[in-house]
């Protein structure tokens, strides 16, 4: 399963349902997977901080022994499709977020996410909210 930046950011802050699901995941032996985009969204976020290196040590501790998946030619390519479509139906999303879901997509893998307003635009995208 690849975790979305919005469901790791809730992780560093604590949240609740975030943490139980987590819980869950780690009971059921599911695989985490983060990918290099959350890494990108993350830490470009924490530049708008005040407190940077303060966050910085809550992302590392976030990525700790996670496995990132990268995005590769064939991810980029489904992430290519998918935002050219959407921008033709008009409904436009963040170039990161598609390029997250090319990655869920073509490694097979569920999106944990909470920002289903967004993801449940994408077709072929499977979704698992907490």
């Amino acid at each position: 399963m690849i975790l979305d930046t919005s469901f790791l950011i809730d992780l560093m802050k604590h949240d609740s349902n975030a943490l139980d699901r987590l819980r869950k995941s780690v009971k059921i032996n599911e695989p985490q997977l983060i990918t290099s985009i959350s890494i990108f969204e993350l830490f470009s976020g924490i530049q708008q901080s005040s407190k940077t290196e303060q966050e910085k040590k809550k992302i590392r501790k976030v990525l700790k022994d996670q496995i990132v998946v990268p995005l590769d030619e064939k991810a980029a390519e489904k992430a290519g499709e998918i935002h050219g479509k959407l921008i033709k139906l008009g409904k436009r999303i963040e170039s990161g977020d598609c390029l997250i879901a090319g990655i869920a997509i073509t490694k097979k893998q569920k999106l944990l996410t909470r920002n289903i307003k967004h993801f449940s635009r994408i077709d072929g995208l499977e979704i698992d909210e907490y």
